[in-house]
């Protein structure tokens, strides 16, 4: 196979059809744009959703969900997630060095989920109630 013998697979190109060519052409007459309103006629134009005035589907259905902006500024570590720092304090940005929080944290608040094995100290860092039990209970401290 070569270069110049190259060709698309069959059926991959379509060949576009030219209308407005006449009866015989196979695309005369209205040139597929129907009979008569707003698109039929050259320069007929209306926004995407446009209804002919009715109020269009995405007004009428009511508006759902919230998108907080702080959500990527506010995050949660779990406990098991300590086991993955390399040293033995944890801080936000020991956490962001280890990948468990994103780089434009502000804060970071660790919860109970999992168990933690090892004494870390925690410096810094909004802690639950829980959490705080679990890390003195594995010989930690929390600041």
């Amino acid at each position: 196979m070569r270069l110049n013998s190259m060709k698309p697979a069959s059926g991959a190109k379509k060949i576009a059809k030219r209308v407005g060519r006449g009866i015989a052409a196979g695309g005369g007459k209205t040139a597929g744009r129907g009979v008569k309103g707003q698109t039929a006629r050259s320069g007929g134009y209306h926004k995407v959703g446009f209804e002919g005035g009715q109020m269009p589907l995405q007004r009428r259905l009511p508006k759902v969900g919230f998108h907080s902006p702080r959500g990527k500024l506010r995050v949660e570590v779990r406990l098991h997630e300590l086991a993955k720092l390399a040293g033995d304090t944890a801080d936000l940005l020991a956490l962001k060095n280890a990948s468990l929080v994103p780089k434009q944290a502000q804060r970071a608040k660790i919860i109970v989920s999992g168990s933690l094995d090892r004494a870390v100290k925690v410096v810094g860092l909004q802690v639950t109630a829980g959490a705080r039990r679990a890390i003195e209970a594995a010989g930690g401290s929390v600041e």
